[in-house]
């Protein structure tokens, strides 16, 4: 059996949930590419998997917050407003939430089954920066591990058919005095460090630390309270274990932590969204062992990874054991960031069939247009990659493939990388490397097939180490045809 049949039929399985039921009402597509001849064309599965997922729909009733008592005036708090309109579209069987004109104030919003939250244009959802308007603690997930925390600002937990859409703003607040001094520390700093009332510097590092080591010796997640005095800053969108999700239209800006992060999610879809924010770890959409995500039409100018697509952090990462596959993700824009589309590093599940087409990047601080990142602590199986139609402006380095991200090799679990094609990537300034990919010897990156690209404007010289079976048609650097036997480099390079 090839490659290519055993890539189909592996979608085929990852498809199906609990009772074998296949994911959305339009799955039979991938059935019938099975029964047919192979087809040498790979995109056909990406229009399979757009096709399988289900977006969601709701009854034709609306529920203005106003009639909830809800204030736009700036000034209200209208949480609970707004959490009793939610709850009563779910008990009367769904349909839009209403934010009208105005600047609201909430606290932290729970969705509910069948219930869109629909922001009106002109309407500001204005997220409270007083963490105790995070709490009661909510089951989350941060940087890949699972806790009891605060709870994101908008959040979902084991829901379905849930939308947040319109024209509306959904503003996070964080800034350099709120939220993100929380990171502490940090070579992009701009803020000055918070202390407590007790003199004690405000930093999520002393919690982090311990998280991390809860999760090494499994602790149970209910005791891993980590919300009140961790500093542990929230994401701001998270669906969690829900199915059916729809996030379209809106503007989210100045987040505390991850902009977009649904978790164990079936079926997601994210269109016309625009990210903005430039905070510490301003990721744009990272969907984490998901399956069957579609992230389209969108435009991302954020301080950090635009789309970095996970599945959950070293043991807690293996505990789950939840890949996220079947994405697709086109006709994005990358305005800022600092990687373009990005798998990992909380990678522990694994990663496959991912398709991205027909995106641009363009920033003098784009580190990395495409980038997998990786290391033998976090380990995964990352395979069935497809990258087609990416035009780049400035970049630092274009594509990067990197076992040796962060705590380097470290660790027992070994990554695997392979089955990865990437067409027509055009880069018009790489300021540093066009490549830089960086297996170990006894394990490395494996069938990488790089078409029909260009490189421009080259700063440095490539890195390919420890890669096999790499195949290269039609690429050129610096207008010139690219040659394997220049750019290898026999020493390990960490970065």
């Amino acid at each position: 059996m090839d490659n290519t049949r055993r890539f189909f039929i592996k979608a085929v399985a990852s498809s199906t949930l609990l009772g074998g039921a296949l994911v959305g009402c339009k799955s039979a597509p991938l059935v019938d590419m099975l029964s047919s001849p192979v087809r040498s064309d790979d995109w056909k599965m990406a229009d399979a998997i757009k096709s399988s997922i289900k977006v969601p729909s709701f009854p034709d009733k609306t529920f203005n917050i106003i009639d909830f008592g809800a204030n736009g005036d700036n000034k209200t708090n209208n949480t609970v407003a707004i959490n009793n309109a939610i709850k009563s579209c779910n008990a009367q069987g769904g349909g839009q939430v209403i934010i009208p004109q105005g600047q609201f104030i909430t606290g932290a919003i729970h969705l509910l089954s069948n219930v869109n939250l629909h922001l009106v244009e002109g309407a500001i959802l204005s997220f409270s920066t007083s963490p105790e308007d995070y709490l009661p603690a909510v089951f989350t997930r941060w940087e890949g591990l699972e806790m009891m925390g605060y709870s994101p600002l908008i959040y979902a937990f084991e829901q379905e058919n849930i939308a947040i859409t319109g024209k509306g703003i959904l503003e996070g607040n964080a800034n350099n005095t709120t939220w993100w001094p929380w990171k502490g520390k940090h070579k992009e700093a701009h803020w000055e460090l918070l202390t407590d009332n007790n003199g004690q510097i405000i930093e999520q590092k002393t919690a982090r630390d311990k998280l991390m080591r809860d999760a090494e010796q499994h602790i149970p997640v209910e005791q891993r309270i980590y919300a009140d005095g961790a500093y542990l800053r929230p994401p701001f969108i998270q669906p969690y274990r829900c199915n059916n999700v729809l996030i379209e239209g809106i503007t989210i800006k100045n987040s505390p932590f991850w902009l977009v992060n649904p978790v164990l999610c079936n079926s997601v879809t994210v269109c016309d969204v625009t990210f903005s924010s430039h905070g510490p770890n301003s990721d744009g959409c990272d969907p984490e062992s998901c399956n069957h995500v579609h992230i389209k039409n969108c435009v991302f100018d954020t301080g950090d990874d635009c789309i970095a697509i996970k599945s959950g952090r070293n043991a807690d990462g293996r505990r789950v054991n939840t890949a996220s596959q079947n994405i697709v993700i086109e006709n994005c824009h990358m305005k800022e960031g600092h990687g373009g589309v990005v798998i990992g590093s909380e990678i522990s599940g694994g990663v496959n069939n991912v398709f991205v087409q027909n995106c641009t990047m363009d920033s003098p601080h784009l580190e990395r247009a495409i980038r997998i990142k990786t290391n033998s602590v976090r380990g995964g199986l990352i395979e069935h990659i497809r990258i087609r139609n990416i035009e780049v402006g400035t970049v630092k380095n274009a594509i990067v493939i990197n076992f040796y991200y962060e705590e380097g090799d470290a660790g027992q679990f070994d990554p695997i990388v392979r089955d990865i094609k990437i067409d027509n990537l055009h880069c018009k300034n790489v300021l540093s490397k066009a490549l830089y990919l960086n297996g170990f010897a006894r394990d490395p990156i494996k069938d990488i097939t790089l078409t029909n690209s260009h490189f421009d404007q080259v700063g440095d010289e490539s890195i390919v180490n420890h890669v096999t079976n790499f195949t290269i048609d039609n690429v050129t650097l610096n207008k010139q045809p690219m040659s394997l036997a220049k750019i290898t480099q026999l020493k390990v390079v960490n970065e």
